[in-house]
C-alpha cells in the first residue's frame, strides 16, 4: 500500500481527513500516517498570508522530509463582523498557546451585542497535496453559516461549538462527524483535489 502522510498533529484534523479518505475508493490503496510518526521533522512556521500559502508550505516540507506524498491543511474561521478575522490566525486568535475554549471566549466577547443578521461567517480550508519531487496541487473549500450566541454541542474541535449551519440549524459540534465530514470546508477542498490524489496514488501503486 502507498503511504500518505497527513501533515498535522491536530487530532481533529487527522480524524476528519482519515475519515474522508477511508470513505473513498482509495481506502484499500493507501496507508495514512501523521506527523506524530515523525518527531524529528523541523517545526514548520505558518507565516503565510493565506490559507493556501500555509498549506503548500506544510505539504512541500513534509513530503521532502518523509519521502512520501503529503496532504496538508490550513483552515480557519472568517467572521463578517470582524472583517474576516480571525482568518489565518484562527488557531492562535487568543494568543500563542491558546486553547479552543480561549479562542471561542475571545470571539464571543468581540461579537457581544452583535445582532443575528450580522453574525455571518464561513469556515475556509486550503488543502495541498505534495510529492517528494516538489509538485504541489492546491484547492480551497468553504462552508458558510453564522456564529451562534452561545456554544452548543460536544463533537468536533476548534470553533465547531459556535459555528451554526443554517440548513440544519445546528452547530458543527451538534451535527456530529458523519454529517460534518460530508458538508465541511475540509471535505469540499479535499473533494476538489480527490481526482489528483487518486491519479498520484494510482501512478505510484
Amino acid at each position: 500500500m502507498l503511504k500518505i502522510v497527513i501533515a498535522t498533529k491536530n487530532a481533529g484534523k487527522i480524524s476528519e481527513i482519515q475519515s474522508i479518505i477511508n470513505n473513498s475508493d482509495l481506502k484499500n490503496m493507501v496507508e495514512t500516517e501523521t506527523l506524530l510518526y515523525y518527531p524529528g521533522i523541523p517545526e514548520i512556521v505558518e507565516d503565510g498570508n493565506t490559507f493556501s500559502e500555509n498549506a503548500a508550505k506544510k505539504a512541500r516540507t513534509v513530503a521532502k522530509f518523509t519521502g512520501h506524498i503529503a496532504v496538508a491543511d490550513d483552515s480557519g474561521l472568517e467572521v463578517d463582523a470582524l472583517n474576516g478575522a480571525p482568518g489565518v490566525y484562527s488557531a492562535r486568535f487568543a494568543g500563542e498557546g491558546a486553547t479552543d475554549a480561549d479562542n471561542i471566549t475571545k470571539l464571543m466577547e468581540l461579537l457581544k451585542g452583535t445582532p443575528p443578521e450580522k453574525r455571518g461567517a464561513r469556515f475556509v480550508c486550503a488543502i495541498a497535496i505534495a510529492t517528494p519531487a516538489g509538485d504541489v496541487s492546491l484547492a480551497e473549500g468553504e462552508c458558510s453559516g453564522f456564529i451562534a450566541e452561545e456554544a452548543r454541542g460536544t463533537s468536533g474541535f476548534g470553533y465547531d461549538p459556535v459555528f451554526t449551519v443554517p440548513q440544519y440549524e445546528k452547530t458543527f459540534a451538534e451535527l456530529g462527524s458523519d454529517i460534518k465530514n460530508r458538508i465541511s470546508h475540509r471535505a469540499a477542498a479535499l473533494g476538489k483535489l480527490y481526482h489528483i490524489l487518486e491519479e498520484v496514488v494510482r501512478q505510484k501503486c
